[in-house]
């Protein structure tokens, strides 16, 4: 057969391959509004690997903001420990377990762990409060801040039923848990200093490592890759500026802004390469952004604005699922005049599904051909 033969075979079948790929999976670049639970907002801040589930807080009908689990369009309310409060933060990668904090029929906050229709609260470190916000992508280990007896708070890693303090840096007295990797043993978060410094930490076999910062005095992470070797967060600059930042093998990145001062970043993928948060804008207006090597940062209103009806806009991307397919966050709805939590399914870009069509009719040639 002639080459341009062969090409265009490749061609036909590769559109073959996007046209069965189109039909089967349904693949399509969306953007979903998560609604409330009756009340004027709603904020989102974790998604399970399949995108299907997703966690944060809503107000309901009478004001009061409550965890909520969202799964293909229905959002439930989780309740709360027995008071009338609760926010969740953190959701395992098969999106079962949730993990946040609650008021008690005290009025106290307390972290908590919801797996089955069950809100457990997760105790404390001898205080009288806790709050959860990260956990491993089994549901197994949940991570947070606890007060001790002391009345201080310490980042906790809790499993089993028991809750580890996992201390401070030198010269701090405080320290909040914030991101723990999938397999549960490296936990990120900060430290505070009683001089009014807040610095980044990583945590793994006893070892509370300072990420140090860009030149300023303050850094705070949130995020972190599912083997625990990268890290993102916000860190000031020189000038004091807070920017987002990528840390990895003891290099802290700046990603830089969409063209105002400050960003920070709270999620990453599973592979570390893909980063979300915020940014100013030129026009000083926040705006959700998406980070990668290759593009650098990108405002997910001009990437996606197809998707977003006019005067609507994305806010805060909170997190991203493990592969990097899709980002929660909050955003304005103009269409129901309110802030509310979003899910955006970003996979596949048509030059990838292309790519991938070829690829595919590449094999299928060389086949034929032996």
């Amino acid at each position: 057969m002639k080459r341009s033969g062969l090409f265009g075979l490749s061609m036909l079948m590769s559109a073959a391959v996007l046209s069965v790929l189109a039909i089967t999976t349904g693949w399509s670049q969306s953007l979903t509004w998560l609604g409330t639970l009756g009340g004027r907002d709603s904020y989102a801040y974790g998604v399970s690997t399949g995108g299907n589930v997703v966690v944060g807080w809503a107000r309901n009908a009478a004001f009061q903001q409550r965890a909520f689990r969202w799964e293909n369009g229905v959002m439930q309310d989780l309740g709360t420990l027995g008071g009338n409060l609760s926010e969740a933060y953190g959701v395992s990668a098969g999106g079962n377990v949730v993990v946040g904090w609650a008021r008690d029929a005290a009025g106290r906050l307390r972290a908590f762990r919801w797996e089955n229709g069950v809100m457990q609260d997760l105790g404390t470190l001898g205080g009288s409060t806790s709050e959860a916000y990260g956990v491993s992508a089994g549901g197994d280990v949940v991570v947070g801040w606890a007060r001790n007896a002391a009345g201080f708070r310490r980042a906790f890693r809790w499993e089993n039923g028991v809750m580890q303090d996992l201390g401070t840096l030198p010269g701090s007295f405080e320290s909040e848990a914030y991101g723990v990797s999938a397999g549960g043993d490296v936990v990120i978060g900060w430290a505070y200093g009683a001089a009014g410094w807040f610095r980044a930490f990583r945590w793994e076999n006893g070892v509370m490592q300072d990420l140090g910062t860009l030149g300023g005095r303050n850094s705070y992470a949130f995020g972190v890759s599912a083997g625990g070797n990268v890290v993102v967060g916000g860190a000031a600059d020189a000038a004091g500026r807070l920017r987002a930042f990528r840390w990895e093998n003891g290099v802290m990145q700046d990603l830089g802004t969409l063209g105002g001062i400050e960003s920070v970043a709270f999620g990453v993928s599973a592979g570390g390469d893909v980063v979300v948060g915020r940014a100013q804008d030129a026009a000083g207006r926040l705006r959700a952004f998406r980070w990668t090597a290759a593009d650098g940062m990108e405002d997910l209103n001009i990437t996606y604005a197809d998707l977003l009806t006019p005067d609507s806009y994305l806010v805060e991307a909170r997190a991203i699922s493990p592969n990097g397919r899709y980002i929660v966050g909050y955003g304005y709805n103009a269409a129901t005049g309110r802030f509310e939590g979003y899910l955006l399914d970003t996979i596949p870009e048509p030059a990838s599904l292309l790519a991938l069509g070829a690829g595919l009719a590449g094999l299928a040639l060389r086949r034929r051909r032996r």
